[in-house]
């Protein structure tokens, strides 16, 4: 059984069409996955684990959870729009919150798994956000704040980051080659798979004289995809 790979589908109510092929993929051939992994950005914004009871976001959870308890394990990663998914979440999906960056065995390959963006070391205005992000003084004092202010706060940044990023070159937002070299070279693998940078394909490298190789997922802004790893090469699939 091949095992799924999947990343910024950004789900929301706003994107009926992502949210149809989502329920397809559960519903169809996720159901004889080896494991689905979420590689970030599963939602499009995700406020804390206190909105899980909104519809929608109670909707998705219940799907996963059905998924999980049909025997296929289901491993989520942060992204940078998600990065407050919790515990809460993940007891109520029965999906295992993975670190960024993990490493698993697939089909006898030990693969690295991340979500991309500390990949995009060139972005240095981002990466500033993202440590102010992540830390816990940042967290505690965002998700103190009610739900809708929490909401109002995430269109404000949403809008901020659409002029930002028209206003920045598009190789920056693009990961760096020597991060990824680096981070193969430090996990002692020859097989990366991530997201965020929304460039799907395959990239053959060579590290330290060693053949390795970089999968980069699929949005699902447009057609969507997964990558499918079973007994034989490695399949990019698009919808």
């Amino acid at each position: 059984m091949p095992s799924l790979f999947i990343s910024d589908l950004h789900l929301t109510e706003e994107r009926p069409e992502a949210n149809e092929r989502f329920i397809e993929l559960l519903e169809g051939k996720a159901r004889a996955a080896e494991a689905l992994y979420i590689l970030g950005d599963f939602f499009e914004s995700w406020i804390g684990d206190d909105d899980l009871e909104a519809p929608f976001n109670a909707v998705i959870a219940g799907m996963l959870a059905d998924l999980a308890r049909g025997g296929v394990p289901v491993y989520l990663m942060h992204g940078n729009r998600d990065f407050l998914i919790g515990e809460r979440f993940c007891a109520a999906t029965g999906a295992k919150l993975l670190a960024d960056p993990s490493v698993h065995e697939i089909q006898g390959v030990r693969t690295l798994l991340m979500h991309g963006d500390t990949l995009c070391t060139d972005d240095l205005d981002y990466q500033n956000w993202r440590r102010i992000s992540r830390s816990e003084a940042w967290q505690r004092q965002f998700l103190a704040t009610s739900l809708a202010e929490r909401r109002r706060a995430i269109v404000g940044m949403r809008e901020k980051s659409k002029e930002v990023v028209q206003a920045k070159p598009a190789e920056i937002m693009d990961v760096n080659d020597a991060a990824v070299a680096q981070a193969i070279r430090a996990h002692a693998v020859t097989r990366l798979v991530h997201g965020h940078t929304h460039r799907p394909g395959r990239h053959a490298l060579t590290i330290d004289g060693r053949p390795a190789e970089r999968w980069v997922l699929p949005d699902w802004y447009g057609r969507g995809g997964y990558l499918e790893i079973g007994r034989g090469a490695p399949k990019l699939v698009r919808f």
